[in-house]
């Protein structure tokens, strides 16, 4: 079970990410969007919990800061008067 879980997540993180990428590149959301944003966390994160639970050092440097960056921005761009939160 747990192998499957770990499995899930890290595909499912992955898509999170490379699909905010993909649209960001389709120039359907901007690095600034809520969407954008929004998903680069989530799958960091979830990545970041599978480096975890395989000890991957790297990985958890990696996807820990990426998330860390995503969660920091999302609170900055939250906290800027007369934004939008609609997909930019």
């Amino acid at each position: 079970m747990n192998d499957v879980f770990v499995q899930g997540s890290s595909i499912v993180g992955a898509t999170l990410i490379l699909s905010a990428f993909f649209a960001n590149q389709r120039s359907w959301v901007t690095s600034r969007a809520a969407a954008y944003l929004w998903a680069n966390f989530i799958g960091a994160s979830m990545l970041s919990v599978v480096a975890i639970i395989d000890g991957r050092i790297g990985f958890i440097l990696l996807e820990g800061l990426w998330a860390t960056v995503s969660l920091w921005s999302i609170a900055t761009r939250t906290r800027q008067p007369g934004r939008s939160h609609a997909m930019m």
